[in-house]
């Protein structure tokens, strides 16, 4: 296999600015706001579509950074990515002339490493770096390569690149994780379509974007079915066809606009928003004596009765799918400082995602962090604006979320994290009432 080339980003020129969020808080939110397509989706669907040499189209795509990114990233390996609307994108990887996926893609988002289990089965090589992404934890791909070499692959891990090579087809077998892995899940079961026999994966998640996935590999003509809430089987085939697909709602985006209602005391219906999706979370409000009210496709809270600083104290904890969700730790972590007593919270999943709630502490919040999975939340507490600084996607939500219930303003530092995975953030908010402002970082005066 040829030694990686030099990659060169088509805009490489102008970085990505540093952004901040100034936000005067004290505003109850309401309105109605449309929920996004899923980032945890999208970025899987596109690479499902290099499984094809033929056009697929994704319409309900979020314009968001990680989008962007992964676009640049199949665009760099000789895949035809077009962006002909808003919102709408088509992926043709008629023609992939260079398979290796760089450094500078996988520092930037985690999800390039989703590439592959789609190239090596259908390429029979691949070279891709050891993904980055959110620095909120130990994130081993050792599951994915080895998922990959219980179907046939061989693989070799040096300078910080793993070398997959698949002489034929990969060959079915019985994928056994030993622990549930979204996107270790998902890795197999893209490589696993055009592999030879019949694949099972176990123990397979279960998050809905997982079975948004399933619906476009089958629409594409994969033989592909959840037999069991923990069990995914495979047949594989030999080739698959293009396919159009509209990406299922973000119930992480959808699950923040919910918390951000309760936050600020106000009401807020969730256009697109999928209640069966947020079965755990709704049962949280629920407890917090928060009124949800689900829909088919939307989902409305109200917190005009009941305020903050009058919710009810919990303990919640992390789990996977169907679980509390980790992206929503967060939000719901900011949350329960509004509730009147001791609520805990037990992040199970990554061992370094309560570091961001040092910054939450500097707005008021009385906030004890025993261990790294841990955190005892006294409330309610009286949050103030404050300078703070976001470490990731979803702490900078959460830390907005903060701002726009504290007295005061408050000046986000690091926003640019928010644009990889939240679509028009605070244009959202600004249509809910809410005072922010995203500016450049360094300039607090210049509106981004």
């Amino acid at each position: 296999m040829a030694e990686p080339r030099p990659f060169h980003w088509e805009y490489v020129p102008q970085p990505v600015p540093k952004e901040a969020f100034s936000v005067v808080g004290g505003t109850p939110l309401h309105g109605t706001v449309p929920v996004a397509g899923a980032k945890n989706a999208a970025l899987k669907l596109f690479a499902a579509a290099t499984l094809t040499g033929e056009r697929c189209r994704f319409t309900n795509v979020p314009e968001i950074e990680d989008v962007r990114v992964m676009a640049e990233t199949l665009r760099d390996l000789g895949v035809v990515v077009d962006h002909p609307a808003p919102n709408t994108y088509e992926v043709a990887a008629g023609d992939v002339d260079w398979l290796f996926v760089p450094l500078e893609a996988a520092a930037k988002m985690r999800a390039s490493f989703m590439l592959l289990g789609p190239l090596l089965a259908r390429f029979g090589e691949v070279i891709i770096s050891n993904p980055g992404g959110d620095r909120i934890g130990r994130r081993p791909v050792d599951l994915h390569v080895d998922a990959m070499r219980a179907l046939g692959a061989d693989i070799e891990y040096r300078y910080g690149y793993y070398y997959a090579k698949a002489p034929g087809r990969l060959r079915a077998t019985e994928v056994r994780f030993p622990f549930v892995s979204v996107m270790g899940t998902e890795n197999a079961m893209l490589a696993a379509t055009l592999a030879d026999g019949h694949t099972v994966i176990r123990p397979a998640a279960q998050e809905p974007e997982i079975d948004d996935l399933i619906a476009f590999l089958c629409k594409m003509g994969a033989d592909v079915e959840r037999t069991y809430p923990d069990t995914i089987e495979i047949v594989g085939k030999r080739r698959l066809r293009g396919a159009e697909h509209d990406v299922v709602p973000d119930r992480i985006e959808a699950g923040t606009f919910a918390i951000a209602a309760a936050m600020t005391g106000g009401k807020v219906t969730l256009e697109r928003a999928r209640c069966d999706h947020l079965d755990s979370l709704v049962e949280i409000l629920g407890r917090m004596g928060i009124a949800v009210d689900c829909g088919t496709d939307r989902l409305t809270v109200d917190a005009t009765a009941v305020g903050p600083g009058s919710y009810k104290p919990i303990d919640i904890e992390t789990a996977p799918y169907p679980g509390l969700a980790t992206d929503l730790q967060p939000p719901t972590s900011v949350l329960l400082t509004q509730a009147n007593g001791r609520s805990t919270v037990h992040e199970a999943i990554f061992e370094d995602r309560l570091e961001w709630m040092t910054e939450l502490r500097r707005m008021g919040a009385t906030i004890d962090l025993p261990d790294p999975h841990h955190a005892v939340i006294e409330g309610p507490a009286k949050l103030v604006g404050a300078d703070v600084e976001i470490s990731d996607l979803r702490a900078g939500a959460s830390l907005i979320l903060a701002a726009l219930a504290a007295r005061g303003t408050s000046l986000i530092h690091g926003g640019h994290h928010v644009r990889r995975g939240y679509e028009n953030i605070e244009r959202k908010f600004l249509d809910l009432g809410a005072r922010i402002e995203r500016l450049q970082e360094g300039d607090p005066s210049t509106p981004a």
